[in-house]
């Protein structure tokens, strides 16, 4: 299902972006359970976020907020460990996907369990634990209804909020009925695919899970530095089984979800539902500082990871994109991901937040393709309720993977070759002409109906998915001198 490389980031076992959007395009089953799923989810949230007068001053105040965090995020880390272990828990730092790994590993090792449930987690995801667990003889179950979806199905998440976004009702009571009995619970006689049959199949299979288990795995929306205390917002319950009923709770968070005070919750959980699944508040937000003798789990670990957040950090426009809440906003408003879906992407990371945050996370060498598949309308920049310009950092990171093959070729690409000779033509007005006269020429031979198809020699990769107007038969220059013949440049009479 996924391949690491090694960086820190996992990957999805697919082509490069351009290569595997043909494939999704042409998936019409795909484009219609996408286009259904991101336009109601699109529609609810435009309801909720219209109902508050303020929410762009919210908005604003989430991206101050993550902005001052950010500047300072060493000082708040150090306080957040230092209320957790103040707290009774143990926080473990994990420089790479690699050692939190090991560390997640050891731990479970250390309880004397060789099973743990999980909940929901895009950092669990990122560092591949799953597999990891797995090569160690431990097995990790997903507990929510969409991961419980895409592990059962052997498959691999599309979506940040609901990873199972490609797949329809029918599918989803297929995969039940083929797949529970090996995991645990089979599906019951006669299932449908009515969603409150599919759900309550889910919910007996997974009640012996929860009620057995001794250590659960869970990611983290935020974290107070002020108070140790950690947060998870969801809208099942599996969550709540999860960090409350097992022995040891082993928490994996991203370095970039930690807030400097309990306050700053009262931003951040109106922002995040409304933004993510379109209600006015998650129906389950649990929240735990350290353990409480007596009552939910009695030992408590916080994995801190970096896995390039701090390279990340030092661009200073690039690092916008470590503000991200996870609210899948500009996946349901983006026109490329709702027709390609996540798997396009080759990360765990899809949409317009994974086309910047994967290339930084990994490095732009590893994911060139990435900051190209946008169509730089900005709509995800409007939708984001901290204000990533998501935009901006793609033409940043364009920039760098342009630099980046510069670098790599000793002989110049036919790109830069190109961009010369246009530097060159630009140069004079003479050359200008000279080249317009030629481009006009030239058009007669590969024009058809008024466009070019495609054109000729180092040219070819910008008409691969464009066709090129054919050059008019007279330039503005031109029509200006035939229509104006007593005016100087200027605009003045000789």
């Amino acid at each position: 299902m996924t391949t690491g490389t090694g960086d820190g980031l996992v990957w999805l076992d697919t082509p490069a972006f351009p290569e595997a959007a043909r494939t999704a395009l042409a998936d019409t089953q795909l484009r219609g359970n996408l286009r259904r799923a991101t336009g109601t989810i699109r529609d609810k949230r435009l309801a909720v976020t219209g109902e508050l007068a303020d929410w762009e001053q919210l908005r604003a105040a989430g991206a101050a907020l993550k902005r001052r965090t950010l500047r300072h995020l060493d000082r708040y880390l150090v306080e957040l460990e230092e209320s957790v272990t103040r707290a009774g828990g143990t926080v473990h730092w994990a420089a790479d996907a690699d050692q939190a790994n090991r560390i997640v590993t050891e731990l479970v090792r250390a309880a004397g369990a060789d099973e743990v449930v999980k909940v929901k987690s895009m950092a669990t995801q990122e560092i591949g634990l799953n597999e990891a667990l797995a090569e160690a003889g431990i097995a990790a179950y997903e507990t929510d209804l969409a991961e419980l979806i895409v592990q059962l199905g052997g498959d691999r998440p599309s979506h940040i909020l609901v990873p199972a976004i490609h797949r329809n009702r029918g599918e989803i009571q297929g995969i039940f009925r083929r797949e529970m009995a090996a995991w645990g619970r089979p599906a019951p006689e006669g299932l449908t695919d009515e969603p409150r049959a599919l759900a309550e199949a889910a919910r007996l299979h997974l009640r012996e899970k929860f009620l057995r288990a001794r250590v659960a795995v869970s990611g983290a929306n935020f974290a107070i530095a002020g108070t140790g205390t950690v947060g998870v917002v969801e809208s099942e319950g599996n969550g709540r089984m999860c960090l409350t009923l097992p022995q040891t709770l082993i928490t994996v968070m991203g370095i970039e979800k930690v807030l400097p005070a309990w306050s700053d919750l009262e931003v951040f959980l109106q922002l995040l539902p409304r933004s993510s699944t379109g209600e006015r508040m998650n129906p389950y937000t649990s929240t735990w500082t350290g353990r409480t003798p007596g009552d939910g789990p009695q030992d408590f670990h916080l994995v801190l990871l970096d896995n390039g957040r701090t390279a990340t950090l030092a661009d200073t426009v690039g690092r916008q994109a470590l503000a991200c809440i996870r609210c899948s906003a500009c996946l349901n408003v983006c026109p490329v991901y709702e027709r390609t879906g996540g798997h396009a992407y080759g990360s765990v990371y899809p949409g317009p937040i994974g086309a910047v945050l994967t290339p930084q996370l990994a490095g732009v060498d590893k994911a060139p393709s990435l900051p190209f598949a946008s169509t730089l309308c900005g709509a995800c920049y409007d939708a984001c309720p901290v204000k990533i310009n998501i935009p901006e950092v793609l033409a940043h990171l364009r920039a760098e993977v342009v630099e980046s093959k510069r670098r790599s070729h000793r002989a110049p690409t036919p790109e830069a070759l190109v961009m010369r000779a246009a530097a060159a033509a630009l140069a004079t007005p003479l050359r200008l002409s000279a080249a317009q006269r030629s481009a006009r020429l030239g058009s007669h031979l590969l024009a058809r109906k008024g466009r070019i198809g495609r054109l000729p020699g180092p040219l070819r990769a910008w008409s691969d998915s464009r066709d090129s107007p054919q050059p008019p038969a007279e330039t503005f220059h031109a029509w200006w001198r035939r229509t104006h013949p007593g005016e100087t440049r200027s605009g003045e009479s000789r």
